[in-house]
């Protein structure tokens, strides 16, 4: 039985640690129908609900609030995590929770818990599952009560067999100074669970922990047995049960919680497929539909559930990703994450392009095909999740105008891997700067693991080094991003640009810049732009007839529709193909702007020579972002002179995808309200959705027109207007004083064409530059709300800690730990990326709080410190010595201890030890004035210290240092002993 039990043990240990094959699977019940996935969640909900009492709470949003260190939500806790922390706003609803239930979105894709390349190869990994739980908070119910309704739902409800099930326990952890959690085995065997099943497990597998420092504790999970006593159990688990009752220190230790907690999460999908006895959760009815639906699309023989080598042409694993991504993709956008350029939406747009992939180059399916499968999600989910029934039209619009333009790039991208190819040797690994200019972070915006698979699939080898060192290269760029710098880059010097003036070339036309429009789904059109090269220069700016070979040159062209870094916008990005050969991409890195021509600095893998027609392409999601920012800025300069008054003047500004700088004239910094109120300005512009007007007129027109936006700077004539929800014409109209009341500058920039776009505007910096000048810091959209998220989030802690110091500290410790959680809080404060406004209130209340705490502390070591006094007193009679130990929390209240010692006997020579945890032992002495010279404090704990293998400091009346024994009573000694030796 043991050796059994051992290897039973085994194999639940590797079936924690992988997925399982689901293999052999045998259905609960030959003759009963399946249970459908609806009904095994809403009996879940019921059971909670109706027998135990639970209040229902719907699923969260996959997009964390408040939480940057998640891409999207992924654990059913995370909305619960204020609770946990203890930084639930009292006044707010989540206050009063005790003991919920809930199946909660989740989506496991980039980021520390990622499942996304695992999709599709396997039968039981998902980029979006539904977690069932169910929440005790503050004690309301712990292990018993959690156990048995585990038990009573699995056994009773859902009628899953005893036999099948296991149980694993945590087996203690000597490291951490934790026993083994018998309470919880116990549970199990009271229940009824044999001892042959019940397994125990050391921390890796069964002691959960929500990060680096927080709640955390035991867990015993329920494990099913896939084999169903037909050979050795094949287990599987199936729900986790969490009991927090520690909380990991920053030290590293371990300190019960004030209040315990029961935190359970099991997948749906995984108990639908042990209920309905299917081989894989996509055979469920969570998946059929769309499996289903993809058949009948496509035209691709039906799914079978192949996997591995026996999954002839991918196949099943192209069914497996298409449904995994299409639900995924419809719950974030319902939800608010849409496909972009950074964080959580970059991740929701490699899905998409992986779904796309496999879709069209493996089923074959039709252009617009993904979009067609929403309503089949929506059918699915909808009961479930009714934000997916009311975006349904905006999903399916999203997700297929994000596929057209995926196919145009992959169908690109493909050309450009088969040309590369025919190029190189049988043993060249293919070129790492043509597959990152295939990827998200170059130009066509393929997701670099998909470009490396399709190079996989031809036998190719990656220079995956040369990949590495761009990555890196790119990841500085992104850097220096942040904070702009000058950055020179090829630049026409005055003889070039005298050249062209006297062979006659006119400026670049850069008009087709402006050329885009709204698509009806609300997305953006760009156009392309077909020009001519009229010159080519090196490196050093030598005019060249042509280029080749990767070299890097500038390239003159006689039109172009890239925005060239002016106005404090940062310049495009894209690339060129040649007309006729769409097949080899030229990158376009930035285009600068010289005495009207526009140089565009260009990467060229092959010959590009002066003449050459060429067709250009800007990276849309960059020039998106960047006219985001663009628009904002004029709000946010419109609002800055609502709130600070008409004689406000902008100093410069710069903008890049990731947010925008504003300097702006001030006679003193912004206060919270003021930046409240132009943040408050902003969005009611942003709310109103206003239609953005962009109009070249004759600069003489603007001369006049009072409340017009302009800097101190040469304009152009005609000079661009742009107007927000005013048409250009009525806003220049003197009589119409529009200017007044909204946004009108002269600005060159690209713009949105509505408001709407922007999302949100926050000020998450603010300094003064110089006497008089004040920069702002902002970012709009996802991030501006994850930046209020935040702010929300820190501002509910500061509640809490000043509710706890308002409570009063009985303890020196307690009031200690208050004291440093006040200063973790301020440090917090000082560098999230949240509301400025917020941030500065945030950090006067902390000041203040910080104060109190530390009078508190003071006080409370000042008492305990006469109190320990006292007590040494009256064990020590009157003499020239006091040796002894005394128990303090802290070397300062030591120190106080000494001195008070010392004031009340001052013809007393004083050492004290105070034993702490692990072996540490503080020190403290004060030598009393009729012992010195002869006798110092500083010699006197030094000896004492290096007796104990630890170090002192102080002067020659007071000392103090640390060290570390066991021998508490050889160190008194020792201290005894040189006293009276120098006495």
């Amino acid at each position: 039985m043991a050796a059994s039990v051992a290897a039973a043990a085994g194999r639940l240990r590797r079936a924690i640690r992988r997925s399982p094959s689901w293999r052999g699977l045998r259905a609960l019940s030959s003759e009963a129908p399946p249970t459908q996935a609806a009904a095994v969640r809403d009996a879940f909900l019921s059971f909670f609900r109706d027998r135990h009492g639970h209040r229902l709470v719907p699923s969260a949003s996959v997009r964390p609030r408040g939480d940057p260190s998640l891409l999207f939500v992924n654990a059913g806790m995370n909305q619960f995590k204020p609770i946990f922390l203890g930084t639930v706003d009292p006044r707010s609803e989540m206050a009063g929770f005790r003991r919920v239930a809930n199946s909660q979105k989740c989506v496991r894709a980039g980021g520390r818990h990622s499942d996304l390349e695992d999709v599709g190869r396997d039968l039981s990994h998902h980029t979006f599952f539904e977690m069932l739980g169910n929440w005790a908070f503050g004690g309301e119910y712990f292990k018993e009560e959690a156990c048995s309704m585990a038990w009573e739902l699995l056994t009773q409800v859902y009628g899953i067999p005893e036999d099948r099930l296991w149980v694993s326990y945590f087996g203690g952890d000597p490291k951490a100074g934790l026993g083994p959690d018998l309470e919880s085995r116990d549970v199990w065997l009271n229940l009824g669970v044999p001892a042959s099943r019940v397994l125990s497990f050391g921390p890796e597998e069964n002691f959960w922990e929500m990060g680096d420092t927080g709640p955390c504790g035991p867990c015993t999970e329920i494990h099913y047995d896939l084999a169903g006593g037909a050979g050795a159990p094949q287990l599987v688990e199936l729900w986790n049960l969490v009991f927090m009752q520690h909380n990991r220190e920053a030290d590293g230790s371990l300190q019960p919680l004030p209040q315990r907690h029961v935190d359970t999460g099991m997948g749906l999908e995984r108990l639908v497929a042990v209920l309905q006895g299917r081989l894989s959760t996509y055979d469920t009815d969570l998946f059929s539909p769309l499996l289903d639906a993809i058949h009948q699309g496509c035209g691709a023989p039906p799914y079978s559930g192949r996997v591995g080598a026996a999954d002839e042409g991918r196949i099943d694993t192209a069914y497996r990703v298409v449904a995994d991504h299409i639900r995924t993709l419809s719950v974030c956008i319902a939800d608010g994450v849409s496909p972009g350029m950074s964080g959580a939406p970059l991740v929701l747009r490699r899905i998409l392009r992986r779904a796309v992939r496999f879709s069209t180059e493996v089923l074959q399916a039709p252009p617009g095909f993904l979009g067609s499968l929403v309503p089949v999600v929506v059918e699915t989910l909808g009961d479930a999740y009714p934000e997916l029934r009311r975006s349904s039209a905006q999903i399916a619009s999203l997700v297929s105008e994000d596929e057209a333009a995926f196919l145009a790039s992959l169908q690109r991208g493909r050309r450009v891997i088969e040309r590369t190819l025919k190029r190189l040797g049988p043993s060249d690994v293919f070129p790492a700067e043509v597959a990152w200019s295939l990827s998200l972070s170059g130009n066509l915006g393929l997701p670099l693991d998909l470009v490396e698979l399709m190079l996989e699939e031809k036998g190719v080898q990656l220079d995956t080094a040369g990949l590495e060192r761009l990555a890196q290269e790119e990841a500085q760029h992104r850097a220096l991003q942040a904070e702009p710098v000058q950055e020179q880059g090829l630049r026409l010097n005055v003889h070039a640009l005298g050249e062209l003036q006297r062979r006659g070339v006119s400026p670049t036309d850069d008009s087709p810049k402006y050329s885009y429009s709204l698509r009806p789904g609300g997305g953006y059109e760009f156009g392309t732009c077909e020009a001519q090269v009229l010159q080519l220069y090196t490196e050093d700016g030598t005019a060249v007839a042509s280029v080749g070979d990767g070299q890097r040159c500038g390239l003159l062209l006689d039109k172009t529709n890239f925005y060239a870094e002016q106005g404090g916008q940062a310049s495009d990005r894209g690339y060129l193909v040649l007309v006729g050969q769409q097949d080899v991409l030229f990158p376009v890195a930035r285009a600068q702007v010289c005495g009207g021509f526009i140089l565009h600095e260009v990467a060229a893998p092959e010959r590009l020579r002066v003449g050459d027609q060429v067709q250009l392409h800007v990276d849309e999601a960059w020039r998106l972002s960047c006219m985001e920012k663009h628009t904002a800025i004029h709000l946010l300069n419109w609002a800055l002179r609502e709130a600070l008054g008409p004689g406000t003047e902008q100093r410069g500004s710069h903008l890049n995808p990731e947010r925008l700088r504003f300097d702006v004239a001030t006679q003193a910094p912004l206060t919270p309200e003021q930046l409240r109120a132009v943040e408050v300005t902003v969005q009611k512009a942003v709310g109103r959705d206003e239609a953005v007007y962009m109009e070249e007129v004759a600069l003489a027109r603007t001369a006049h027109v009072p409340g017009l936006r302009s800097l101190d700077e040469v304009y152009p004539d005609p000079v661009r207007v742009v107007s927000v929800g005013v048409p250009v014409a009525h806003a220049l109209d003197p009589a119409s004083r529009a200017a007044l009341h909204t946004s009108v500058e002269l600005c060159c920039g690209t713009h949105l064409l509505r408001t709407g776009a922007i999302g949100d505007l926050v000020i998450i910096g603010e300094h003064q530059l110089v006497k008089g000048i004040t920069r702002l810091l902002a970012v709009t959209g996802e991030q501006a709300q994850q930046a209020r998220e935040v702010g929300q989030s820190l501002a509910r802690e500061v509640e809490a800690a000043a509710a706890r110091l308002s409570q009063g500290s009985r303890h020196v410790a307690e009031a200690h730990r208050l004291s440093k959680d006040i200063g973790r809080l301020t440090d917090a404060v000082d560098t999230a990326t949240m509301p400025q406004w917020q941030r500065q209130e945030l950090q006067a209340a902390l000041k203040a709080l910080q104060r109190r705490a530390n009078t508190a502390v003071r006080k409370l070591e000042m008492g305990q410190a006469a109190q320990k006094t006292q007590e040494l007193l009256q064990r020590h009679t009157e003499g020239p010595l006091i040796v002894d130990t005394v128990s303090t929390e802290s070397l300062s209240m030591l120190v106080k201890v000494v001195r008070q010692l010392c004031k009340q006997a001052p013809s007393t020579s004083v050492l004290l030890l105070s034993p702490q945890p692990l072996g540490q032992v503080l020190c403290a002495c004060q030598v009393a004035q009729s012992a010195t010279p002869a006798f110092t404090a500083e010699a006197w704990a030094l000896a004492v210290c290096s007796h104990m293998g630890g170090k002192a400091w102080g002067s020659r009346v007071v000392a103090q240092g640390t060290g570390s024994t066991a021998d508490l009573e050889a160190a008194l000694s020792a201290a005894r002993a040189y006293a009276l030796n120098q006495l």
